[in-house]
C-alpha cells in the first residue's frame, strides 16, 4: 500500500489470475463497484471487460480521464489486467496530477483552489465508446441505463490519505466550472486539460498477457492509446469504491 500511494501506478507482469484471484487481487486496495453503463461478466457484476475487435476503429475510454468523475463518489482506484493484446500498440499512458498541480505557478493555484467544476458522463468527446456500449448491451439483453450522471467536485482536491493537492478535472467528463457557463469556463479548462497531460507528467505501459496495472483515480489520469486498428485488444478492469472529492 505505501508504495501504490508513492508511486501512484503500480505494474505487475507474468500474472496468469483468472476471475476470481484477480477480483481478490483488487480487494486487498479495496470494495469493487459496478461501472454503470457496461454490464458486468457472468457471476461477475464488478468485474467488467473492454476489448476492442478487428473491425472496430472507437476504442473504450479512448481519452486522457479519471474514471467515472461524473459520480459523486468516483472510484479510489482502478485495476486492468491484459487478456489479449494486438502484436503493437494499444499501450495505456498515465498522468501524475500532484505533478501538475506543483508546476503551476502560486497565482494560478490560489485562482484554482477554491474553485469546483461541473462533471458529466453525457460529454461528447466518449460518448460514442459509451453508446456503442449500450447498443452491444442492448442486443444481449441487458437493460443498460441511459440516464446523465452529474457530479461537482473540487478542481484541485485534496487525497484523503496523503494529504497532498492534485488537479481534478479532465477533458472526458468536465463541462465548466460551477456558477459558470460551458463558453466562460472553456478558455481555462483548455489550458489545464493542456497542462495535466505535459510529457514530462507522464509514463507510458506497454502491456503483455497477464500485466496488471493499480493506479489511484484520485490523483492519476489514464489514456488507452488507439494505435492497433485491424487486431484485438482484451482487458478485465475493476474499480474500486471512493469517498466524496475534498
Amino acid at each position: 500500500m505505501e508504495a501504490w500511494l508513492e508511486h501512484l501506478v503500480l505494474f505487475f507482469r507474468d500474472q496468469p489470475l483468472d476471475v476470481d484471484t484477480f477480483r481478490s487481487f483488487a480487494e486487498l486496495f479495496g470494495r469493487p463497484v459496478e461501472y454503470p453503463f457496461v454490464p458486468g461478466l457472468a457471476g461477475h457484476p464488478d468485474v467488467i471487460e473492454i476489448a476492442k475487435y478487428p473491425g472496430e476503429t472507437v476504442n473504450f475510454g479512448g481519452i486522457w480521464h479519471s474514471d467515472t468523475t461524473y459520480l459523486e463518489r468516483p472510484p479510489k482506484a482502478t485495476t486492468l489486467i491484459a487478456r489479449e493484446i494486438p502484436p503493437v500498440g494499444g499501450d495505456t499512458l498515465f498522468a501524475n496530477q500532484y505533478a501538475a498541480f506543483e508546476a503551476l505557478s502560486a497565482g494560478m493555484q490560489q485562482l484554482l483552489l477554491p474553485l469546483r467544476a461541473v462533471n458529466t458522463s453525457s460529454q461528447a468527446d466518449v460518448s460514442h465508446t459509451r453508446e456503442d456500449r449500450r447498443l452491444d448491451a442492448a442486443e444481449e439483453g441487458y437493460d443498460a441505463p441511459c440516464e446523465t450522471y452529474e457530479a461537482t467536485h473540487p478542481v484541485v482536491r485534496t487525497h484523503p490519505e496523503t494529504g497532498r493537492p492534485s488537479l481534478f478535472v479532465n477533458v472526458a467528463h468536465t463541462a465548466r466550472f460551477e456558477g459558470m457557463t460551458e463558453a466562460e469556463s472553456r478558455p481555462l479548462l483548455a489550458y489545464l486539460f493542456a497542462h495535466q497531460v505535459r510529457p514530462e507528467f507522464t509514463c507510458r505501459f506497454r502491456w503483455q498477457v497477464g500485466s496488471i496495472a493499480l493506479w489511484d483515480n484520485r490523483c492519476v489520469q489514464h489514456n488507452p492509446v488507439n494505435d492497433y486498428h485491424g487486431h484485438q485488444r482484451v482487458m478485465h478492469r475493476i474499480t474500486l469504491s471512493g469517498d466524496r472529492p475534498r
